[in-house]
């Protein structure tokens, strides 16, 4: 193995494989208490039939509308003990579905993944099929009716042939849709979701007895379903040329350039992908440097490698600048791939392309779960090569290529046979056979529109709370917020995170209503209600229909006056919090802002507490309902408020309603308007390095911080100017210096934080 392959990080595992055939991985993380859970089934839309498309992805719907032992949405009990990242996909060879749980809440997280593979079709019924029908035909229409929404169906047809799995969309047809019956779905579930066609991935806050003893648990009574059918490789590789003209709502002319190639799991695979970050992977690549930085003909260029499992395609997109022509566009595409395929990239190029690749693998496996985390990696390849450390192949394969591979490979795969899709907006289907604009010059607009702002108005209530009202009359809504002068900035030393979780819990439930009972409240009305905390402000929202505005506003006022703190409700918002500060601790930038403000500004300014208001494991833990009920009657006050309205009223009506519902509110006896003193801080004369040690870490975080002095408005805007030009973006000094020139960095930014 060479130097280049040690660097690896490896991802350790064990596998195990039940009686009933499934295949369980686990991966231990103990940094935090939480496990992601993966269950990938290998079914997808290559499975279908001509006739019968899209039911691999109708069916990924039917899995979260309930199981015969919880016939209710999926989403409900895991959200309520704080799962994160829960959601399903299908794509043409899997369909996976995944969430992040906190560890006491694991149990119920397998319970309710094996109920839907072992208990489902008992409630699935024409009424959740027809109405999960809907959904899809309503995604279809949305993703179809987007710009270019319509170029990977056409592509399908065009590259692959007749009958060829992949020729077909994974959304599937429409007529398909409306054809599929109660008996097609159960006959796909029994088919393909057996547990012997599924990988159950695990990585986090558990070890391998465990993963036995509660896989066992919930999974392993469910019988075994037969052996599917599995696809061979069909490349369908081309010759010659074909070319095809769309027509669509585009604002530009795009040009795709597509090529049939090798499957995922090849060597070639890793070829491909970096050739497409050579040609089109940044400023330095090939295609932008000669398309978009020099000869200006086109806006942008993007390439990239569709890896699928029994073939795969390369794609070159283009949009067309203004005034430019699509011949020579597509003629320069050409052009500079005969001269990579000739030539091969640059050593440098290659060295620079293999390291940002490199890098961004790193930076993933920072995560357990979600896209790209571990345990999506370690599921990914135990499904398409039986094997959970296929990546190690993989990533090898990059970091090992050379020039000639790449010339060999490109030569194999893009030397003929494309399929070549002009995507022209509708307009340019009848044309002028001159030209009656004036192309000499760039049409610079001679003067800009004045910004027509609302007027702000204000008015005063009874108890002198002051309303500031912006009129917005162009949709039938209304967004009233009640905004108080305290934040997390008024948090003690000994109560980091009170402010915050104090204002979390308004909506957890008041004198009438419980939280479950005033979420239901809310969807009724169709009403958005929330709070926000910042450093010096806090705020109770709602977004209402105009029609619904009373009934709403009686509801803000009731979790404003009236919340009561359940016991019950703080316990479970208190382990998703926790489970929460334990996720941002884990990360490289949740320790910067866990530590930064108390290095800047001193741990006993108002300012030195966790950037995120947070607080700690202990002051949550320690946090109790006498603590929250002290702070609201402290600080939410008419006195320390304001209520701003944004919307479909007029002064005149939203000051009566406002009156009638807010007339009677009074400061509380322990109200005191104690100002913080925010500007006593001494900006730092000398230079200090501190250290955060972290055994084990593959990457570094390097984070440079600076106070700066109270600026008027003039001062202001020249700051943020000069944060724009540092590191404000992506091509800002810093990342183009650290990233594109020297490759030392997979990004660098700067901020303002104010």
């Amino acid at each position: 193995m060479s130097s280049a392959d040690e660097e690896i990080t490896e991802i350790t595992f064990e596998k195990f494989t039940l009686s009933n055939g499934l295949t369980v991985i686990v991966h231990e993380d103990h940094k935090i208490p939480v496990v992601a859970i993966n269950v990938w089934y290998h079914v997808g839309s290559k499975d279908e039939l001509p006739g019968k498309t899209g039911f691999a992805h109708l069916f990924e719907h039917l899995m979260f509308n309930g199981t015969e032992n919880y016939n209710d949405e999926y989403f409900g009990p895991l959200q309520q003990v704080g799962a994160t990242d829960l959601n399903g996909t299908t794509n043409a060879d899997r369909t996976n579905y995944f969430q992040n749980v906190p560890k006491p809440a694991l149990d119920l997280a397998l319970w309710m993944e094996s109920d839907r593979m072992g208990h489902l079709l008992g409630v699935v019924t024409e009424e959740k099929l027809n109405e999960q029908r809907g959904v899809v035909q309503n995604e279809k229409r949305q993703g179809e009716n987007q710009p270019f929404g319509r170029v990977f169906l056409q592509a399908g047809k065009a590259t692959f042939p007749e009958g060829h799995p992949y020729s077909w969309s994974t959304i599937g047809s429409m007529a398909d849709l409306n054809a599929a019956s109660l008996e097609d779905v159960q006959n796909w579930f029994k088919t393909y979701y057996g547990p012997n066609n599924a990988v159950l991935s695990l990585a986090g806050d558990i070890n391998v007895e465990e993963a036995k003893k509660l896989v066992n648990k919930y999974f392993g009574d469910i019988p075994a379903g037969p052996e599917p059918i599995k696809r061979k490789k069909w490349i369908a590789k081309r010759t010659g040329q074909i070319r095809e003209v769309m027509y669509d709502r585009v604002p530009n002319t795009r040009i795709y350039k597509v090529w049939n190639t090798a499957e995922k799991g090849t060597k070639d695979e890793a070829h491909l992908e970096l050739i497409a970050n050579l040609l089109a992977g940044g400023k330095n690549s090939s295609l932008y440097q000669s398309l978009v930085y020099e000869k200006q003909i086109a806006t942008s260029v993007s390439a990239f490698y569709y890896d699928r499992e029994i073939a795969g395609q390369f794609w070159v997109a283009a949009d067309l600048s203004n005034g430019q022509s699509i011949v020579e566009l597509e003629n320069a595409i050409d052009e500079t791939i005969h001269e990579f395929i000739k030539k091969g990239p640059s050593k440098k190029r290659l060295d620079n392309t293999i390291t940002s690749l490199r890098a961004s693998w790193i930076k993933g496996l920072q995560r357990v779960g979600g896209f790209g985390g571990k345990s999506d990696i370690l599921a990914k390849g135990e499904i398409y090569q039986g094997d959970p450390g296929a990546y190690k192949k993989l990533i090898s394969n990059i970091i090992n290529a050379s020039a000639k591979d790449l010339k060999t490979t490109a030569n194999k795969w893009l030397s003929d046979g494309d399929y070549v899709l002009t995507v022209v907006p509708n307009a340019q289907r009848s044309h002028n056979e001159e030209s009656t604009a004036d192309r000499s010059q760039l049409p610079f607009p001679t003067q800009y529109p004045t910004l027509d702002l609302p007027d702000i108005q204000r008015a005063k209530l009874s108890n002198g709370l002051e309303i500031v009202l912006a009129e917005r009359h162009d949709v039938p809504m209304v967004n009233v917020s009640v905004q108080f002068k305290s934040g997390h900035s008024s948090d003690s030393n000994q109560q980091p995170g009170l402010a915050s979780f104090s204002m979390s819990m308004l909506t957890e439930g008041t004198k009438r209503y419980d939280a479950l009972e005033l979420s239901s409240k809310l969807e009724e009305l169709g009403t958005d209600l929330y709070t926000n905390v910042s450093l010096d402000t806090s705020s109770i929202n709602i977004s209402s229909l105009k029609s619904n505005l009373i009934p709403s506003l009686d509801l803000l006022y009731e979790v404003m006056t009236e919340a009561v703190f359940d016991e019950k409700e703080i316990q479970r918002k208190k382990m998703r919090w926790l489970a929460s500060i334990d996720q941002s601790l884990s990360t490289p930038n949740g320790i910067v802002s866990n530590i930064a403000p108390g290095i800047l500004y001193g741990q006993n300014h108002p300012y030195g507490k966790p950037f995120s208001g947070n607080g700690t494991r202990d002051s949550i833990q320690w946090m109790t309902k006498e603590n929250m009920i002290e702070y609201t009657q402290e600080n939410m006050n008419p006195s320390n408020a304001t209520i701003l309205v944004v919307g479909d009223t007029n002064l005149e009506e939203i000051t009566a309603i406002l009156e009638s519902k807010f007339s009677n509110w009074n400061d509380s006896e322990s109200y005191q308007n104690n100002a913080i003193d925010i500007q006593n801080y001494q900006i730092p004369t000398e230079r200090k390095i501190y250290l955060v040690n972290k055994p084990g870490a593959v990457q570094s975080l390097i984070v440079a911080g600076q106070l700066l002095p109270f600026p008027d408005s003039q001062v202001e805007k020249d700051i943020e100017l000069m944060n724009a030009v540092i590191g404000g973006s992506f091509t800002s000094r810093l990342n183009m210096n650290l990233r594109e020139d020297k490759s030392w960095s997979y990004g660098a930014r700067a901020r303002l934080s104010r």
